[in-house]
């Protein structure tokens, strides 16, 4: 069995617990670059889309032992090579947990004691989505009604396309969305600390 090097490792880890769809790349390199003026100038002249991005590129340096001194004593080259390694530590990372979370979430959203109607074959990606009523109620965006026919048909159909800032009822505490209040419960559903658990603990966790 071949020795994994240990940026990879540390890529895992920084994929999921700080940027997940990172460039790591294009992270050091403007992070090298936002560095200097931080120096120079002081962290007031950064933009805000530019301080997000430091923000993002000091969390790696922490997560990564002695990363700052190794690239800043790099070539281009071993650069591009140490960018690569966190790459695919970010890449397989979301990969294996979607893979795993893919086959778990079946029985995470069947109804104890119950079975889905159609079921839905663990491993197959067919017949989930807006395709099934469970998932389509789950997926429907907050302020939408399921339950309408004509809704559903245009979610099914994509004639109705979801916007990025249209929130799914499945993040919310209980699916249940306030209109008057669309802060209250989000991102507070047990579908979300299933989810946490199976990745940050154990799958086993998930049950207990």
């Amino acid at each position: 069995r071949s020795v994994q090097d240990p940026l990879v490792h540390h890529g895992r880890h920084f994929g999921r617990v700080v940027h997940a769809f990172c460039n790591v790349q294009t992270l050091l390199t403007n992070g090298m670059t936002l560095m200097v003026e931080v120096e120079e100038r002081g962290p007031e002249t950064l933009t805000q889309e530019e301080r997000k991005e430091y923000s993002v590129f000091w969390e790696l340096l922490k997560i990564v032992p002695n990363l700052e001194d190794r690239i800043m004593s790099s070539s281009e080259q071993d650069m591009i090579a140490v960018a690569e390694l966190i790459q695919t530590g970010t890449s397989v990372a979301r990969s294996d947990d979607m893979k795993s979370m893919k086959a778990a979430i079946i029985d995470w959203i069947t109804p104890k004691g119950q079975a889905l109607i159609p079921h839905i074959p663990r491993n197959a990606k067919t017949g989930r989505g807006f395709h099934h009523e469970c998932t389509g109620a789950l997926l429907c965006p907050a302020g939408y009604e399921w339950a309408n026919s004509e809704t559903k048909a245009k979610l099914r159909s994509s004639q109705l396309q979801v916007a990025g800032d249209q929130w799914p009822l499945f993040l919310y505490a209980d699916y249940s969305y306030d209109a008057e209040d669309p802060w209250n419960g989000l991102l507070h559903s047990s579908l979300l600390v299933s989810a946490y658990r199976h990745i940050f603990t154990s799958p086993s966790s998930v049950d207990q």
